[in-house]
């Protein structure tokens, strides 16, 4: 029949694998994000920001963090203060045309 030898300690450390690996998909996905909306990056900047993640991803993605990391957080924050704003100048305008 089908006979493996793939014990129990190998399926947890395969899954821990996997599990690291979506997660460091997840920060690139993220710091790329982040190089993107930067406003206070010039253009060149922001390639030679992509091109150190492209050669060198997972020590690309951590001097990026270590040296724009605190940075990022600010970032996310504006953003959703602004979409938050929108949203509650679109919920007044809706509501005010239905009077």
């Amino acid at each position: 029949m089908l006979a493996t030898n793939y014990p129990l300690w190998d399926v947890f450390v395969t899954t821990a694998y996997v599990v690291l690996f979506v997660f460091w998909l997840m920060l690139v996905f993220h710091v790329f994000s982040d190089i993107m909306r930067s406003h206070d990056l010039s253009g060149p900047q922001k390639a030679a920001w992509v091109i150190g993640i492209l050669v060198l991803p997972l020590l690309g993605t951590l001097i990026y963090l270590v040296v724009r990391g605190g940075s990022m957080h600010e970032r996310d924050r504006r953003t959703v203060q602004t979409q938050q704003a929108a949203f509650e100048e679109y919920i007044r305008r809706v509501a005010n045309t239905k009077e």
